[in-house]
């Protein structure tokens, strides 16, 4: 008969498992969602039907009803108008493919979380921590319609403040499930020996915010297809700092760094540049400093990523962003922010160490600085 400490273990196995799990599905839904968007197909879906939505249309008929929605909308007469139902079928099946991840994640999400807690399997305070992410998820589906709903009326493309929004909370619920997993059970052995100096640690925790943050400007730039414009490098619009005049032409001046696609492309490379430089400077620090070992390994992947990611980023710029290498900035995109969030697990120390076999919270991630 296994102890109770054998148990525990297991069963935090199987729920750090299940997170993972969780985690890549939520990783395929914006790889997907970046392809529906790159495709223009967002819009070929106009209605909201959570339930009766799961299924795609079955008969030739309902195929036609599908595409005449469409057709009222000034997408389809600004960009598609005349399109045949065989092409249509190609953009709707991304926006459907897109939904149904969504729902699928919810799924995947909510039973096995209900078979967990009549186990008995999650201590409370993990328990309100699943509850919030679950909480986002379902957030996540309004607000996926509330970013198409923008492109139904007045414009023929979402707006990119909720395209923006909209990945940005992908991304907030990537790193909590992806984060939740990794501090979940954590042998005791993981973070063994002197806790990195406070700089590294505020480092890592840094650069993980850095990267979100980029990932919502490249979020405004995809929305106001500013990849399209201003394709060379290192110059901009002629120079490296473009003049101030162009950069902030638009009033008031705090719509320049959301709707100026100028001043949004400029951002999006300086902030680059930022990351590469606070990457570079954060791994020589961890290698005069720190322990060798997970932190080193940590900082040296995010590094590459990092610098794997600026090349293909100008490299994708410098090509007028097809099809191909924007949907593979946006996947590396995903992979540096998982190295930057592996990274921060692995070098921020947990207050302390997670007890198995503890009934009141054993699975309880100890929330530490970033915890």
């Amino acid at each position: 008969m296994l102890s109770s400490g054998v148990r525990a273990d297991a069963h935090a196995r199987a729920v750090r498992l299940w997170l993972y799990a969780v985690a890549a599905m939520v990783l395929a839904m914006v790889l997907v969602g970046g392809a529906t968007r790159l495709t223009e197909s967002g819009l070929s879906i106009t209605e909201w039907q959570p339930v009766m939505g799961t299924l795609p249309p079955l008969s030739e008929a309902q195929w036609q009803v599908e595409f005449q929605r469409y057709q009222q909308i000034p997408q389809y007469h600004a960009l598609n108008q005349g399109m045949s139902l065989d092409a249509f079928k190609t953009i709707f099946w991304w926006e459907w493919t897109h939904r149904l991840i969504g729902r699928l994640i919810g799924v995947v999400f909510l039973l096995p979380l209900l078979w967990f807690l009549w186990r008995g399997w999650i201590g409370a305070r993990l328990r309100a921590r699943l509850w919030l992410i679950f909480g986002l998820g379902a957030l996540q589906g309004a607000v996926g319609w509330w970013m198409v709903a923008s492109g139904l009326v007045h414009r023929i493309e979402v707006s990119q403040y909720r395209l923006a929004t909209h990945l940005l909370l992908a991304c907030l619920i990537y790193i909590a499930t992806l984060w939740t997993a990794l501090r979940l059970g954590a042998p005791s052995g993981e973070f063994r020996g002197a806790p990195a100096p406070a700089r590294i640690r505020a480092g890592a925790a840094g650069l993980v915010i850095l990267v979100l943050a980029q990932i919502y400007l490249g979020a405004l730039v995809a929305g106001l297809r500013a990849g399209y414009v201003y394709n060379t490098w290192p110059l901009i619009d002629g120079a490296f700092v473009p003049d101030a005049a162009r950069l902030l032409s638009l009033n008031p001046a705090w719509r320049n760094f959301f709707e100026n696609t100028l001043t949004v492309q400029f951002d999006h490379r300086m902030l680059a540049y930022t990351i590469w430089t606070c990457a570079l400077l954060h791994l020589i620090d961890i290698s005069r400093t720190a322990n060798r070992g997970a932190a080193l390994a940590g900082g040296i992947s995010l590094f590459v990523a990092v610098s794997l990611q600026a090349a293909l980023g100008i490299w994708t710029l410098l090509m007028v962003a097809p099809l191909s290498l924007s949907l593979a900035h946006q996947g590396m995109a995903m992979l540096v922010l998982t190295a930057a969030i592996v990274h921060a697990a692995r070098t921020i120390p947990q207050k302390r160490p997670v007890a198995a076999g503890d009934p009141s919270g054993a699975m309880v991630p100890a929330v530490g600085a970033g915890g």
